[in-house]
């Protein structure tokens, strides 16, 4: 047992890193909200659907961290089942996530120690080829919001892990080590977020994800007010494709994803993509992100 105890206090111990102060209070997670994560993290692993799985990770999870833990996750870490699963993230850092980036490969958990995960399938669309619903185009002439990129980064992240319809309330694997992760990230000019505010200047929708070569992960989004996500991300994709990106991945099925003209491809032809465009130079501005275009050239 002190084999396994002393890596997983470890890798959980890794909380703790150096963050700036005001950063350190915006991310911060009080004991009950950690505690209600935990709870609802652990009944949403042993929903039916995914309580046969449930054994099978604490098991490997379990060796994997009396070996030491994953630092880089890839074939020779990967598992069958539960799908996708390939190993504790150990030692995770800002490098590391894009490391695993570069091949498909994403850090989440609800609850315990980071894990590395991809998916047998994955919800891509081509920037170019992005559909905006009809109310979200009708929202944008009206010019009731105004969108950028980049201006509240830290205000984004921590607003998609909060509570949403249709999630219960606590449950979110944007926990605070995924938000200092990723606003890392965001200091390197590789994550990005898109912004979407009303006419009193408030922040009403957004979204964050990080661009590796012409790929552009979407992490996650949120909205205050009606299609104000989609609006935002509506210009996301646009610049994306005006820069030379040439996929914008979603990870999972969502009906949301589908209408919006995302589809789910197999991982092999998602990692082959990868291999071609991980490293390959977009013209997207380096660092801050900007909206160059004016909201007609969105809609």
């Amino acid at each position: 047992m002190a084999n396994v105890a002393a890596p997983f206090m470890e890798i959980v111990a890794q909380d703790g890193d150096d963050i700036t102060a005001s950063r350190r209070e915006l991310f911060r997670e009080t004991m009950r909200q950690r505690l209600t994560r935990w709870v609802l993290g652990v009944a949403y692993a042993c929903q039916p659907k995914r309580a046969g799985d449930v054994p099978l990770l604490l098991w490997h999870a379990t060796a994997d961290m009396a070996r030491g833990g994953t630092r880089e996750p890839g074939e020779a870490t990967l598992h069958a089942r539960p799908e996708g699963f390939a190993g504790v993230a150990r030692d995770v850092s800002p490098a590391r996530v894009l490391a695993a980036a570069r091949k498909g490969y994403f850090p989440w958990s609800h609850c315990g120690p980071l894990k590395w995960w991809t998916r047998d399938s994955r919800m891509v669309v081509d920037p170019a080829q992005y559909r905006l619903s009809k109310d979200a185009r009708r929202i944008m002439r009206k010019g009731t919001y105004r969108v950028t990129f980049d201006e509240a980064f830290d205000e984004v992240i921590k607003a998609c892990a909060a509570p949403r319809k249709g999630r219960a309330a606590g449950l979110t694997w944007i926990t605070p080590k995924i938000m200092q992760l990723y606003a890392a990230l965001h200091d390197q000019g590789i994550a990005h977020s898109f912004e979407v505010w009303d006419a009193e200047g408030e922040l009403v929708g957004g979204g964050y994800g990080i661009a590796v070569g012409r790929i552009f992960y979407t992490e996650s989004q949120f909205s205050r007010a009606s299609n104000t996500s989609k609006i935002g991300f509506g210009y996301l994709n646009h610049h994306l494709a005006k820069w030379g990106f040439v996929l914008n991945d979603g990870k999972d099925f969502t009906p949301t994803l589908k209408d919006m003209g995302f589809a789910l491809i197999p991982r092999a032809e998602f990692e082959a993509v990868l291999a071609q465009n991980a490293r390959a130079e977009t013209s997207a501005p380096v660092g801050k992100w900007h909206v160059e275009d004016d909201p007609g050239a969105a809609k």
